[in-house]
């Protein structure tokens, strides 16, 4: 057993996931381990079948801070003052040393060992990381501690301590990875240790349920390992695993690019050839779940999560849910006894769940209870108000939200009725308390933790059966003020006040008698004993000098005599360890003379389950040694069937009690692999409770009929994807799935049609659980079918697959410059040019929202003048790529058409950047030869080949009218012809004839006079920028002449 405590800060250090001491549960699933954090809030603890009590609370701070309604009475035990005062046997040890130190780690191993190691650490919180520790170790029930620095190694730090949940003699210390990553590993109860070094830091450790030395160890790079021989030795399995869990073999989910798969593997061969994958497709990540006998998946169809259940490493089929509960999210509470408990989150609520209950396979659910509280954990998890009482089988309460009050309810017959708890009939001081139900009763805090090592404030005991002990109110609902401990001797008939204030009470003797420690933020030096069921409490004194305590921590295992009490004697001190010895009170070992029997009963209906069940305990003030397991187990008897021992899928409870199938529900449906020709048991509506062992009675009235199989159609024929997604990539392998809700697998024969010309049968449908394979060769959306055929009719199931490839570039096409309210056509170009089903987003300037398209082309019309965006995505699959450009509009412009030689052609790249350089350079020259004004001036090399280009002359921002037209009629009677100026070199440049683009009659465009300076300029920018391609021409200045192979105009 072993307590993990802090002092200081609020604020809790990080611990490793799903590791630590967490995992170290002994065989009957119960913790080995407890982690108490010394924060502003106090958390009551006892964990699991260990008797432990701890809390937190903040050392610092004195003040009189209270937890869940603690209200002061005038000092220390003031409603115990005047009580006699017993003297406990107790020794106390200090950690010399430890004075800084602010987190502790505690384990006793029990089973007879007289060992305790604790490993004490400081906790830096603004660098999150362990900058100190120390290592201590007890011989002799805590008596005495020797400090094990020098044998570890004076300079190491050690950040956790590890146990082996079979072998408690097996110790893991793991080192601070900021200083080095090493493991100490002691087979000896911490007496000597081997260091080992780590070629990875570990995040998180799980250890196998039953090898004591196969370990898996999660690494913060998102690696597993596995060890064999208890972390001497370490082997990756594999990356990118987020989920990891020990079964008879391995269960892991790989992330991968694609999505999350789930995969099983041996644990002595996992490479890629050994591992399966039970579910052929892919799932969301973090939704597997393994427990028991059962595997738990989600698998993403049609942007909704289906969940899938697999029974006994089975086929995985949907769960069924009443048909329309549409789960927001469904969590997992529990496995036992062949039967799934889940917290489902329907489509409506927000702060509450429905517990849903199903069969032995985990497939139908049926209502459990509506409307239970949740609330969030301190690591994201959900928290629900749901508690399995210890030692009677069947018997669960849990906090239910009605018209907007929370309200504790309980049942004995595993959620099939439910009831108000009884509020006591008097208070502590005696008083009568008035409290009729509904409108009054009693309501408990059901948390039994926000921390996975520290409890709440219910607990309850296999070895003490009907003792529950929990904090709540008596009133019309649940609240957090003026919160009493409450116990019950009958399991949750009666209560008893016991306490007015916070209390951690806990187990002693295997539930013989309780200890209670009061919560408080001042020094104490009493505990206090009840040896009849918590009726009559006396005083102890456990320390001469009173102590603030942090955590208290009982001998793991049945025989919980000694425990120890973890505390300072002021904020500046070192750890206490006060160790208590209560065997001095208990005289002799208890005999059958020292027990008697009581029946359990709800409400004095004593047949509960099927059964009438009788346990013992001890008698009230008997102070004997309770053996292990002694006397604790129930005779019991069956009783006859009645309907309330029944409920079934599909099915609803009317007021009356009878059943009726709901308005959605086919009683008449039969199962898949019903052959015709055989029988079937068909539903009456009423199914016996898995739990439940009624006999006779009216059993043959409500039992399943045997009815001939019928012969029967196929129908509920599903078909997606693997990955739950309807689009595919091109030349990849597409797995499609196939499932058959109702008709026999065997007998049915099944056709897939891919759509492109392709199809394929099988015999039956059962010869295709692993999924169909296909690979397209062509981009398209294709029809794809699978048709389900019997002799009896069909089914037919369709889907539109979307087959894409990967998209590289989308090119924006559009004029450079536009006139005010005319149409602008806009075009784009993909590369490459078929990639299947194309959405197109367009922006206009600053608008946030885009104009969305399935063509690459389309037309806008620009209302003002100035500078316009446009901005294009082209988005297939998971692919979007974008471009942009810039169109300036003016009320009118005069263009022309520029067209090049094709030696230009062989020196273009066809990139835009190549373009605006050509560009800038043409409207450069132009502008120098005719005397234009830069502004007025635009050219646009055009993409594609040939190279052409476009001159657009844009009025001016202050022109003199006349002066303009008289400088541009002069320019259109040069322009008025066709023009040809060849060079030397035999390049050309062609002006077509002028394009008018005005509508208010302006005559003539700037001349396109580009002689040899223009001829010079231009060359020498193409030989300059392009030179890797060899270009051996030559300039003469003096002749303006070019050689072959120039680029020219």
């Amino acid at each position: 057993h072993g307590l993990h405590f802090t002092s200081g800060s609020r604020a809790a250090a990080p611990s490793p996931t799903d590791g630590d001491l967490t995992e170290n549960s002994t065989e009957d699933g119960t913790n080995n381990s407890l982690y108490v954090e010394n924060g502003a809030q106090v958390d009551v603890t006892v964990n699991g079948d260990t008797d432990v009590a701890s809390w937190r609370r903040t050392r610092s701070a004195r003040s009189a801070e209270t937890w869940s309604g603690f209200r002061p009475e005038g000092g220390e035990d003031a409603s115990f003052s005047d009580q006699e005062e017993f003297q406990l046997t107790s020794s106390t040890f200090a950690l010399t040393g430890d004075m800084a130190h602010n987190q502790a780690m505690v384990h006793w191993s029990g089973q007879n060992s007289s060992v305790i190691l604790m490993l004490t650490k400081y906790y830096d919180f603004n660098s999150g990381r362990v900058t100190e520790s120390s290592l201590w170790r007890s011989t002799d029930y805590g008596t005495t501690y020797e400090k094990l620095n020098e044998k570890v190694g004076p300079k190491i730090i050690l950040s956790y301590l590890y146990v082996s949940p079979n072998n408690k003699r097996k110790i893991m210390l793991l080192t601070d990875p900021e200083v080095e990553s090493s493991l100490l590993i002691s087979l000896d109860e911490g007496a000597s240790y081997q260091k080992h070094s780590l070629a990875f830091d570990i995040l998180s450790l799980l250890f196998h349920p039953e090898q004591e030395d196969w370990i898996l160890a999660y690494s913060h790079d998102q690696k597993l390992f596995v060890s064999v021989e208890f972390g001497r030795r370490w082997q990756l399995v594999h990356n990118s695993f987020f989920f990891f869990s020990f079964v008879i073999f391995l269960t892991l989910t790989s992330c991968l690019p694609t999505g999350s798969q789930y995969i099983t593997c041996k644990l002595q061969n996992c490479s890629d050839g050994n591992k399966g994958k039970p579910f052929p497709g892919f799932i969301i990540p973090n939704s597997l779940v393994v427990q028991d006998e059962y595997v738990f998946i989600q698998v993403p169809i049609g942007g909704q999560p289906v969940h899938y259940v697999s029974y006994k490493r089975s086929i995985f089929y949907p769960m069924k849910l009443p048909k329309y509960t549409l789960p927001k999210d469904l969590q997992i509470i529990s496995t036992d006894d062949n039967q799934v408990v889940a917290a489902i989150q329907d489509w409506h609520q927000n702060d509450s769940y429905n517990l849903y209950m199903s069969e032995s396979r985990g497939l139908f659910f049926t209502l459990m209870l509506e409307s239970v509280v949740s609330s969030g954990g301190p690591e994201g998890n959900i928290m629900i108000d749901l508690y399995e009482v210890a030692g009677i089988k069947g018997v669960f309460l849990s906090n239910k939200v009605v018209e907007n009050q929370v309200k504790t309810y309980i049942t004995y017959n595993k959620g099939r009725d439910w009831r108000l708890l009884q509020a006591p009939t008097t208070d502590l001081q005696g008083n009568k308390v008035y409290c009729e139900q509904p409108y009054c009763s009693l309501h408990l805090h059901l948390h039994v933790s926000e921390n996975p090592y520290t409890s709440g404030n219910i607990v309850s005991k296999d070895s003490a059966p009907g003792i529950i002990i929990a904090s709540g109110v008596v009133g019309p609902e649940l609240t957090s003020t003026n919160v009493s401990i409450f116990i019950t001797s009958d399991a949750g008939n009666t209560w008893r006040e016991v306490f007015q204030e916070e209390y951690s009470v806990f187990f002693l003797n295997q539930g013989g008698s309780l200890v209670a420690i009061r919560h408080t933020p001042l020094p104490i030096r009493h505990i206090w004993l009840s040896f009849d069921e918590g009726r009559n409490w006396d005083k102890y004194s456990f320390t001469s000098s009173p102590l603030y305590v942090d955590g208290v921590l009982g001998e793991p295992g049945e025989d919980t005599l000694i425990m120890t009490i973890f505390g300072h004697f002021s904020h500046r001190s070192e750890w206490q360890l006060v160790k208590i010895d209560f065997r001095s009170i208990f005289q002799q070992r208890c005999t059958s003379e020292d027990y008697l029997t009581w029946q359990l009963h709800n409400e004095g209906e004593v047949c509960i389950m099927g059964m009438k069940r009788i346990f013992q305990k001890l008698k009230a003030n008997v102070r004997c040694v309770k053996a292990r397991d002694q006397y604790i187990s129930q005779m019991s008897d069956s009783c006859p069937c009645t309907e309330a021992d029944f409920d079934d899928y599909g099915f609803e409870r009317q007021i009356d009690g009878s059943c009726t199938s709901a308005f959605w529900f086919v009683p008449s449906a039969t199962s898949r692999d019903c052959i015709t020709g055989d029988s079937f048991l068909n539903t009456t509506g009423y199914r016996k409770a898995l739990s439940n062992n009624c006999t006779e009675g009216k059993l043959l009235k409500y039992s399943p009929r045997r009815q001939k199989c019928p012969s029967q159609a196929p129908r509920g024929l599903q078909l997606f994807t693997s990955e739950g997604t309807l689009v595919a990539t091109l030349e990849r392998n597409v797995t499609f799935l196939v499932f058959l809700e109702e008709g026999l697998g065997s007998t049915t024969s099944i056709t897939v049609d891919f759509g492109d010309g392709t199809a394929i049968s099988y015999v039956n449908i059962s010869s295709i659980d692993d999924g169909v394979k296909h690979i397209y060769s062509k981009v398209g959306i294709y029809q794809v079918s699978a048709t389900a055929t019997n002799t009896l009719g069909f089914d037919r199931a369709i889907l539109y697959l979307h087959i894409s490839c990967q998209l590289e570039q989308v090119q924006l096409s559009a004029p450079s410059v536009a006139v005010k309210n005319k149409v602008v056509n806009l075009t784009t170009v993909l590369r490459p040019s078929n990639v299947g089903t194309v959405t197109y987003y367009w922006w206009f300037d600053n608008k946030t929202e885009p104009v969305v398209t399935l063509d690459g082309a389309m037309s806008f019309t620009f209302s003002k003048e100035g500078s316009h965006t446009i901005t294009v995505q082209a988005s297939v699959g998971n692919t979007v790529h974008q471009d942009q450009m810039t169109v300036a509009v003016y009320d009118y412009f005069r263009s022309n058409v520029l067209a090049f030689s094709s030696n230009l052609d062989e020196l273009n790249p066809g990139v835009s950047e190549w373009r605006e350089d050509v560009g800038r350079v043409v409207k450069s020259s132009m502008v120098q030869v005719t005397g234009i004004s830069e502004d007025q001036l635009l050219v646009t090399v055009l993409p594609g080949l040939p190279t052409t280009a476009e001159i657009f002359i844009v009025p001016e921002k202050r022109s003199r009218q006349g002066g303009m037209d008289e400088k541009w009629a002069h320019l259109d009677q040069v322009l008025s012809h066709q023009i040809i100026l060849m060079a030397p070199g035999r390049c050309s440049v062609q002006c077509a004839p002028l394009v008018d683009s005005s509508d208010s009659g302006h005559s003539g465009t700037a001349v396109i006079m580009l002689v040899s300076v223009v001829l010079m300029g231009l060359a020498v920018f193409v030989i300059y920028k392009f030179k890797r391609y060899s270009i051996k021409s030559t300039l003469k200045m003096q002749d303006v002449s070019f050689k072959q192979n120039c680029g020219c105009i």
